[in-house]
């Protein structure tokens, strides 16, 4: 099998702040939209590489301030989610998508099986390994482990725009969700939504539930609107907000 990736590439995995103290550990899927050099631009536009199909825009830098804010451990994806998209397995067809919203993906059509095999090696297989050590690691050291991951979505969505600004998702296990549900009713600052724009029905809970649900550790999608993110101050002014709910909700778990 062909290596997608260059030594000169790197880790597709990034870690922050590893030795944090919080319990905390924050992921972000769709960090970047850099492409593995060797599938060069999936036949894409310059346009269409910069939108919100190939990542979320402004999750990587709240993901770094909430990590910050709670001391939390950061993982994250180094390359576009249209090499792979890591919040998927690899039988899904939205792991390497022919499609996106209004553009078609013309270098991920017809994958062979050894290409989609590839991507799988180089891509998925070493970033949920990171987080499932990253998991262990907190495990041992005494701390019961809460997975978060966060992403951002489109204002504006096949020509029709959302209202919610912020949605809390969850599978099976709403505890932490409920929590933070109830914490930013409270304070009534942003149009707040349990599984909206997505929901486990989309398919978008694969971290939550290969991690979270299958340890019975807490856990929750963040879902924030990008055009409230889009510059480093209100970057900031999310991830303070969301510090706030998880520390409320983390509050009302049981202890183990």
């Amino acid at each position: 099998m062909v290596a997608l990736l260059s030594a000169e590439e790197g880790d597709p995995v990034a870690v922050e702040n590893a030795e944090g103290s919080s319990p905390v550990v924050v992921v972000c899927e769709h960090a970047s939209r850099r492409m593995p050099e060797s599938l060069g631009n999936l036949g894409l536009s310059e346009d269409a590489l910069e939108s919100h199909i190939a990542w979320d825009p402004g999750a990587l830098a709240v993901s770094h301030f909430l990590a910050q804010a709670l001391d939390a451990v950061l993982v994250c994806q180094r390359f576009s989610r249209l090499a792979y998209d890591c919040n998927r397995p690899p039988e899904s067809p939205g792991a390497m998508p022919e499609t996106s919203e209004i553009y078609s993906i013309p270098g991920n059509v017809a994958l062979s099986r050894e290409a989609r095999a590839a991507r799988v090696e180089a891509l998925y297989f070493p970033f949920h390994r990171r987080i499932e050590t990253l998991l262990q690691e907190h495990l041992s050291d005494g701390r019961a482990p809460v997975l978060v991951t966060v992403h951002s979505f489109t204002p504006v969505y096949f020509g029709k725009r959302r209202a919610v600004e912020i949605g809390m998702l969850h599978d099976a296990d709403a505890r932490l969700a409920d929590g933070m549900l109830a914490a930013a009713e409270r304070t009534k600052r942003y149009d707040v939504r349990r599984n909206e724009p997505y929901g486990p029905q989309d398919g978008v809970t694969h971290t939550l539930k290969l991690h979270g649900l299958a340890n019975g550790l807490p856990n929750v999608m963040i879902e924030v609107r990008n055009d409230l993110i889009a510059n480093e101050t209100s970057q900031r002014v999310m991830a303070d907000y969301l510090a706030g709910l998880l520390r409320e909700s983390l509050q009302l778990q049981p202890k183990n």
